[in-house]
């Protein structure tokens, strides 16, 4: 490969590589990448989530039709306590985890003013002071909420934040336990995502319920997007987990929250070769949760909101549900009220209601099917990224423009069905943005290269070579224009002659307009054929066309590429008649001769007119044989050096012959198709006729005139037997000279 005249190209290919590898390797990031990477990411996600309901888990929700039945939000929460308690005992519900919290008491009873009123106006009231101790129970709606909480399997809300208000109610309120004390993860390099307060729920109601997990997830700085949830939030160097990890940990028993480290080594390309010995995931129990660098876990979303059932809260307080209908469920308590402020943007809605959130989540806990996206997929797009960068900066300045174009679709076909592949069934997160455009911006380099410095000297090449060579190649000759002249030379070179037989009768059978297009059409047809298999169309003569191989291009498979061509150029014949036959025109046979030898190519001609043509013996005899083809009866007829050259193709010999113009006698051959795609029959008849060849050539004419009356039985239609039935008739009666070869003498052209 010369890659030397391309130096300058693949310097600019490969310091446009070392940039994206440069941000692929967190050297620096470029922010419109990670844009376009969440554009991808969430395309990605429509397009495979499964949109079906999902009823292991059901949402009570908070909703408009619950604030105009109950009243507005907070309701009192003794009306809480009732609704936990038919939502187990009523409706058995096997967890449950509230999407709020309580991070205030609830004085709505009137029971602190009534405390108020026995130390001050009735302090020395001992009925109203009795009367208070009797119903102080039925008032303290924490407490009655805190005993309801205690009874059942239920996961509080809170949430981290880090803003200047965050735990102004720390006095009263209180996290719950961490999952993993501080120093769990000494020494290891792991980004949590850490906050510096938090908003948690009265301490009362914290250590009566089973437990509680933070509802934060993580809007992307570059969209504000919720796609992600930390299963571990850092505080105060203490690991706190989600409410949907709360949740599942409290169905299964509560099993412990065990890290789970990749060990691997990775090479770091731009920063050496780093531990990336990284937390990869957390067990829990039977469960498997993968998470990213931040030890968060992108969110599985099922569909658009309403991918799992909701009800009305209302309706459980009211009794309103069929007995069975929360049976063994999830039960998560949120709000989709506008009102109440908690609707979020993520990839499958603007306005999403945060509890769906968790609800997901939940779901891709069970299922196993959360996306991974481990610290170790940067190495990987490294990785990537380094090899289709070179690839395309080294082999693109190899190709012409539409092979670069579809070298380049192929590229990015493989990567996008590598990306989708490992997404769909590897549940693995790749980058794709850098990727895309890598190879966009190699493809627009290179195109552009060309088009601006390539072009001028192409078109001046086409100057030159023009008006004398086909223009599909010029392209290849344009690449190195010191290779090419017009001078001529002798050269090892196959040539072609067609002619349609009958033409003058056609002609005088169709109109003016008519003609043109049908001799129009037959020459487009057998052009293309012609140039798709490299050949260099020489000239039109009337219906005729001559063409050559090897000229001025060099092509080591000339001989092949003639045969294939004069093989091709038949089928399209036939082709060609279907669709003549539909405008009434009538039918065609063409007759096409083809040989090789060396011959003299170069310009020629006078002062008025030149062409870049063939002459030569080989020449003359590749038109002899095109003329005599009618006299056989056969549509290709070969000479000897093409044969020769030519592997995998069947051939039939047809004669020996002396033509006109020329003393020495050649052999010629039919060219039957492509070895393993020719028919029994027609091979039967081959080896049939190839003895009739040999008893001919030893005047046995009985034997020979048998076996040709045997093949006109197998094939009646072919004119070839009876000519040389014709040909053992008259030797029969005009014996051949003594000596005689077997060649037989046209006399015509």
């Amino acid at each position: 490969m010369d890659l030397k005249k391309h130096s300058l190209r693949i310097v600019l290919g490969l310091a446009i590589t070392l940039v994206f590898l440069g941000h692929a390797a967190k050297i620096y990031e470029f922010t419109f990448f990670h844009q376009l990477d969440a554009i991808i990411y969430d395309a990605r996600l429509r397009l495979t989530m499964p949109r079906t309901v999902d009823d292991r888990i059901v949402i009570v929700d908070i909703d408009e039709k619950s604030l105009a039945g109950e009243g507005r939000w907070p309701w009192r929460r003794d009306r809480l306590a009732l609704m936990v308690d038919k939502l187990f005992d009523r409706y058995g519900a096997a967890v449950a985890g509230f999407d709020v919290v309580f991070a205030e008491k609830d004085e709505s009873s009137g029971l602190a003013v009534l405390e108020d009123l026995s130390h001050k106006q009735f302090r020395d009231d001992p009925q109203f002071q009795n009367a208070l101790e009797q119903v102080r129970p039925q008032l303290e709606y924490d407490k009655i909420f805190a005993v309801s909480l205690k009874k059942h399997p239920v996961i509080l809300g809170y949430y981290f934040s880090n803003d200047e208000v965050a735990g102004k109610y720390a006095a009263v309120n209180s996290l719950p336990q961490p999952v993993l004390p501080a120093g769990t993860f000494a020494g290891k390099k792991i980004d949590f995502i850490s906050w510096n307060g938090y908003g948690a729920n009265l301490s009362e109601l914290q250590q009566a319920a089973a437990g509680a997990g933070h509802f934060n997830p993580i809007p992307d700085s570059t969209d504000g997007v919720n796609r992600r949830v930390p299963m571990l939030a850092k505080y105060k160097g203490a690991y706190y987990e989600p409410l949907s990890l709360a949740i599942m940990r409290t169905l299964l028993g509560f099993p412990k929250v065990e890290p789970d480290y990749a060990s691997d080594q990775f090479l770091h390309v731009g920063l050496g070769t780093q531990d990336f010995s990284r937390l990869e995931d957390l067990k829990v129990g039977p469960l498997r949760i993968p998470v990213d660098q931040n030890v968060s876990a992108l969110v599985p979303y099922r569909g658009a909101q309403g991918s799992f059932k909701y009800i009305s809260a209302t309706d459980v307080l009211n009794d309103r549900l069929n007995a069975g209908e929360l049976k063994d469920k999830i039960v998560l308590v949120g709000t989709t009220a506008p009102g109440l402020k908690d609707l979020r943007s993520t990839p499958v809605g603007v306005d999403y209601p945060g509890v769906e959130i968790h609800a997901n989540l939940i779901a891709g806990m069970l299922d196993g099917n959360i996306k991974q996206k481990p610290p170790y997929v940067l190495a990987v797009e490294v990785v990537l990224l380094f090899f289709t960068g070179f690839a395309l900066t080294l082999l693109m300045p190899l190709l012409n423009p539409i092979r670069a174009t579809i070298f380049t679709v192929i590229v990015l076909l493989l990567v996008l069905t590598t990306n989708i592949m490992v997404w769909h069934y590897g549940n693995l997160v790749l980058p794709l943005a850098s990727g895309l455009l890598l190879i966009l911006a190699l493809f627009a380099l290179n195109m552009s290269y060309g088009y601006f410095t390539e072009s001028r000297i192409k078109r001046q090449f086409t100057d030159l070579f023009g008006q004398y060579v086909p223009p599909e190649l010029v392209d290849e000759m344009s690449k190195d224009p010191r290779r090419y002249n017009m001078e001529g030379k002798e050269e090892n070179l196959t040539v072609l002659f067609s002619d349609v037989r009958g033409f003058t009768s056609i002609s005088e059978s169709l109109s003016a307009k008519e003609l043109t297009a049908y001799i129009n059409e037959y020459l487009t047809v057998m052009s293309m054929v012609i140039r798709n298999n490299r050949g260099t169309l020489d000239k039109y003569v009337g219906d005729a066309i001559m063409a050559f191989w090897g000229a001025p291009v060099t092509d080591p498979a000339h001989h092949l590429n003639g045969v294939i061509t004069g093989l091709q150029m038949q089928q399209q014949a036939m082709t060609l008649n279907e669709d003549f036959k539909k405008h009434g025109w009538p039918e065609f046979k063409i007759g096409i001769g083809l040989n090789s030898g060396i011959m003299r190519v170069g310009d020629m001609g006078s002062k008025l007119r030149r062409a870049y043509t063939v002459m030569g013996d080989p020449v003359n005899l590749g038109s002899r044989l095109e003329g005599i083809t009618k006299d056989y009866g056969v549509g290709i007829l070969v000479g000897e050096e093409t044969k020769k050259a030519v592997k995998d193709v069947v051939f039939r010999e047809i004669d020996r012959v002396r033509v006109k113009g020329k003393d020495e006698p050649v052999l010629i051959y039919e060219p039957l198709g492509f070895e393993g795609q020719v028919d029994q029959a027609a091979l039967d008849e081959l080896k049939l006729f190839q003895r009739v060849l040999k008893l001919y050539r030893t005047q046995n004419w009985d034997m020979a005139e048998l076996q040709l009356i045997n093949l006109q039985k197998m094939a009646p239609s072919v004119q070839l037997y009876q000519l040389f039935l014709n040909r053992i008739k008259h030797f029969r009666t005009n014996s051949p000279q003594a000596g005689w070869d077997g060649v037989w003498v046209f006399e015509s052209k």
